[in-house]
């Protein structure tokens, strides 16, 4: 019998720039946590999960059978700062333990990319965020986070051996750079596909809108059209997910709007919330409105739809191919407002439904055994025939 391919997979441990050492567990991002699902059901292959850290953390050796995590401590002087040549250094040692079949970045965010480039065995990336095009929405300046991580990317696409894009918007960005790209999306956690409910709640409808406070996703817009609704007489709340940025112009701004807002009883803001807290609040919701000016995937919109939640959203990056032929989702240009305000009107005056067919369609497409097994094969195309 053959052992095992083996897999070495870099990713962020979220533990260390959240700054939150003290959790029992790794923290490794939504994509990748779901990815490691389905790979816990293929013995096929072993995994061996690689995260570099600033201080020492709690952490299990196996998160699963088939797959361990190693933790690299790396000082702080081997980060950004000299390019990631701590975490460079440390990852190619541990490899060369390992001694992997494929090395597999998570993300061009930190030091994951480069770690894999420069790891002496075959690699390939995954692009979760598109940092060459984020750069410019932040106006990144020369040197600052935002400016030095796109041209890392730059560095590190052009040197791997294929890339895995979750949209063609990526793909389309990455291609002139990469050898070799794979359209394969993210995977969603388990949990979004148990017990979805066979029906929503009676009442005032919820509309759920999820994600960082920042320009991009357009919060403060949907707020202004919110009150618009309001003011139409239509019954709802407008209910926000996440941090609410209180020290940016726009958080401010956003946090003023939202006072009024919550005083009128249209709006209120959830704050952080787990993913067992996130899927309860999706049960209670009847819509899920999504409006990023730019977006790789929009893995929310993914995990709205896997709740039978009815969806309204631009129609930018991966938002567009999650939603596509998928039954009732609607789709709008990110600056089309008056289009959206309209809709949402025909929707709340029709009693809200509910689309029907929406988890078994997000359950063919995003299982994470599905988006597992795709992962394999490309594994095994890579090494039959290497790209670089």
């Amino acid at each position: 019998m053959s052992r095992p391919l083996k897999i070495a997979l870099l990713t962020t441990d979220a533990r260390v720039p959240g700054g939150q050492y003290d959790g029992p567990l790794p923290s490794l991002g939504t994509a990748p946590e779901a990815l490691l699902q389905g790979f816990a059901g293929l013995p096929e292959v072993e995994i061996h999960v690689v995260s570099c850290v600033q201080q020492p953390v709690r952490s299990p050796a196996k998160i699963a059978p088939n797959i361990f995590y190693h933790q690299l401590l790396v000082p702080k002087l081997g980060w950004l700062r000299t390019l990631y040549q701590g975490c460079i250094r440390a990852t190619r040692k541990k490899l060369r333990e390992l001694q992997p079949d494929v090395v597999h970045a998570q993300g061009t965010e930190r030091d994951c990319a480069i770690s894999a480039v420069f790891s002496g065995f075959p690699s390939v990336v995954t692009i979760h965020g598109n940092m060459r095009a984020i750069a410019p929405i932040f106006k990144a300046r020369f040197g600052d986070y935002y400016w030095l991580t796109a041209k890392l990317e730059d560095f590190t696409l052009r040197r791997t051996g294929g890339v895995f894009c979750n949209s063609a918007y990526t793909e389309n960005l990455v291609a002139p750079l990469a050898p070799k790209t794979w359209r394969v999306p993210n995977a969603l956690r388990l949990e979004f596909f148990n017990n979805v409910p066979a029906s929503k709640p009676t009442g005032v409808p919820a509309l759920l809108n999820v994600g960082i406070l920042q320009p991009r996703k357009q919060q403060l817009e949907l707020l202004a059209l919110a009150r618009n609704l309001h003011r139409r007489g239509l019954k709802f709340e407008w209910q926000f997910v996440g941090d609410l940025a209180p020290k940016s112009a726009y958080g401010v701004a956003f946090n003023r709007e939202l006072a009024s807002a919550e005083a009128a009883g249209y709006a209120r803001n959830l704050g952080v919330l787990t993913a067992p807290q996130l899927i309860a609040a999706m049960d209670q919701a009847a819509a899920l409105i999504h409006f990023p000016t730019e977006e790789a995937f929009g893995l929310v919109v993914a995990e709205g739809l896997a709740r039978n939640l009815k969806f309204f959203g631009a129609g930018v990056g991966g938002v567009a191919e999650i939603a596509s032929r998928v039954d009732s989702a609607e789709l709008f240009a990110p600056d089309d407002y008056t289009g959206l305000e309209n809709a949402l009107a025909r929707w709340l005056t029709a009693d809200s439904p509910s689309p029907r067919q929406a988890a078994e369609t997000m359950r063919q497409r995003y299982h994470p055994e599905v988006i597992a097994r795709r992962h394999l094969e490309i594994y095994q195309e890579l090494l039959i025939k290497p790209h670089r």
